[in-house]
């Protein structure tokens, strides 16, 4: 029997539940071993960028993602707590002035318009450092080596050739190194590309990790890879759907922005309606690629379609 979406809801809001504690409990005043102090300003900074709202949809995909893979759930929520780390790094960066420009985020105002522009690059600098510093941990996995996969994991998905990469190009795209600062008209392989790399590639860690957690083998690990792939893609269309169609106070954040900064998407290349029909088509090739699990992977299949709900 699949998942009801009242199921899926409660499923989702409990592991927030456990992620917030675990990320309230890791941003705490008192120095760890190999820390000089916490300087309180910068904690301040660091706590309201990183709590206090959001669906940790990330984390959520991570422990049920390993939940699938036969790992115990406490590990897989401090893994997810390091993911959401991640993710709250590059909300942080994202909202700076020289990035996106944003006044709010989750409906509050933005790190730097509460503290300023520099505190805020020193929070998401100390929010990316610590994900790695939590990723690391014992308690994630008694195996060095499948830590080690994890961090290795989550740095390509956050670097060069994943997230940040992503952005990189994502700020080219709005035509802020050419000569007459243009727009650039990107063709829909780019955009997909740009896409995958930006938004598509903490969300296919995130399943991919659960894999690693549970030393799954190769076939799981492949349909894994397939799932992560194609919510990633769905995600960032269904993302780019409710910039036009949804208000501010719906979307917690400032709506219109990407058409306001001539931003790449595949709503503005195909078209309303057809990025719609994209969306729609990812979300069951997601669903197709755990057509070898069964009920087990139920959260995940829910997951898929809370995904296209988004947009609608």
């Amino acid at each position: 029997m699949s998942v009801d979406e009242n199921a899926f809801k409660a499923a989702l809001a409990a592991t927030a539940v456990h992620i917030e504690a675990l990320l309230d409990g890791l941003l705490t005043p008192e120095p760890m071993t190999g820390e000089t102090a916490r300087p309180e300003i910068l904690l301040a900074a660091m706590q309201h960028g990183a709590l206090g709202g959001g669906k940790r949809l990330r984390p959520f995909l991570l422990v049920e993602s390993a939940r699938l893979c036969g790992v115990d759930t406490d590990a897989a929520h401090l893994a997810g707590a390091a993911l959401e780390l991640v993710h709250c790094y590059s909300l942080v960066h994202d909202d700076l002035p020289a990035m996106d420009n944003d006044d709010l985020r989750r409906g509050r105002p933005t790190v730097h318009k509460v503290y300023d522009d520099g505190m805020a690059i020193l929070a998401g600098d100390a929010l990316l450092t610590l994900a790695f510093d939590v990723m690391a941990r014992p308690q994630v996995h008694s195996d060095a080596s499948v830590r080690l996969d994890l961090v290795l994991g989550l740095a390509r998905a956050s670097g060069l050739g994943g997230m940040a990469g992503g952005q990189a190009l994502d700020l080219a795209a709005e035509g802020r190194y050419t000569a007459d600062k243009a727009p650039l008209a990107l063709s829909e392989a780019h955009i997909r590309q740009l896409q995958a790399m930006k938004t598509g590639a903490l969300l296919l860690f995130a399943v991919e990790a659960g894999g690693i957690l549970g030393r799954a083998p190769a076939a799981t690990r492949q349909a894994l890879a397939a799932y992560g792939r194609a919510i990633g893609a769905a995600f960032q269309i269904a993302d780019d759907i409710l910039d036009i169609e949804a208000d501010t106070a719906t979307l917690g954040k400032s709506a219109g922005k990407d058409v306001e900064q001539g931003k790449g998407t595949l709503v503005a290349l195909l078209g309303l309606d057809a990025a719609k029909a994209e969306r729609d088509r990812l979300a069951r090739n997601a669903l197709e690629s755990l057509g070898a699990f069964g009920p087990e992977a139920d959260l995940l299949r829910a997951t898929a379609r809370f995904i296209v709900q988004r947009g609608h």
